[in-house]
C-alpha cells in the first residue's frame, strides 16, 4: 500500500501484514481500543467455525449411561476462537482447550480427534481396562469445507482495520 496514497506502512494481509497492522495500532493514541476492536472482529469472524466444531463433537456417538459429566458437552464448552496480537505468537485460530475437570481426562479433545488408538478407560471406574474410540477427526473435519471462508472473514476484519487506520492517517495529514 505504500506509495499509493495509503498509510505510511506496509499492510499486506499475511502473517507479516498482521504484525505490521499491530505495530501501526500501537502508534495510535487510542491503540489499546483499536487492538480490542481488531481482536473482537477477528474472534467474531471465527465464531461460525467454533460452532461447527462444537456441533461436530456433539454428533459423536455415545454408548455410555454414566452419571458423570458429559464428555461431549465438556469438550464442546472448551472450544473457542482465540486471537493474540503480539508476543511470541500472533494470529487467530479456533482452539479446543484442555478439559482438566472432566472425568480426570484433560486431553479429551485431542484423544477423541485422533485417527487411531482412541483412549483407555476403566469400565465403570473398575477393572478391566478397555479402549474407546472417538469420532475421528471431528475437529479437523469441521473446518475442511469452510476454511477459506473463515480465513477470508479474518482477512476482511484485518483489511477493515487497515482502512480505518489509513483514513486516520489521511485525516491527520490533511
Amino acid at each position: 500500500m505504500a506509495g499509493t496514497g495509503g498509510p505510511p506502512f506496509d499492510l499486506r494481509v499475511t502473517h507479516e501484514g498482521l504484525d505490521a497492522l499491530v505495530r501501526a495500532i500501537r502508534q495510535e493514541a487510542d491503540g489499546k481500543a483499536l487492538r480490542k476492536d481488531l481482536a473482537r472482529n477477528m474472534r467474531d469472524a471465527l465464531r461460525p467455525g467454533a460452532a461447527q466444531a462444537k456441533s461436530s463433537i456433539m454428533a459423536m456417538g455415545s454408548s455410555g449411561t454414566g452419571t458423570g459429566p458429559g464428555l461431549r458437552a465438556g469438550i464442546a464448552k472448551k472450544i473457542r476462537p482465540e486471537v493474540k496480537l503480539g508476543g511470541r505468537w500472533t494470529g487467530a485460530r479456533v482452539k479446543a482447550f484442555k478439559t482438566p475437570g472432566l472425568r480426570h481426562f484433560p486431553n479429551a479433545p485431542k484423544r477423541t480427534n485422533r485417527r487411531s488408538g482412541g483412549w483407555r478407560t476403566l469400565t465403570y471406574g473398575r477393572e478391566p481396562w478397555r479402549t474407546q474410540q472417538g469420532k475421528r477427526e471431528w475437529f479437523d473435519e469441521a473446518f475442511q469445507n469452510d476454511a477459506d471462508l473463515h480465513r477470508r472473514a479474518v482477512l476482511d476484519s484485518m483489511e477493515a482495520m487497515a482502512a480505518r487506520l489509513a483514513s486516520r492517517a489521511r485525516e491527520g495529514n490533511a
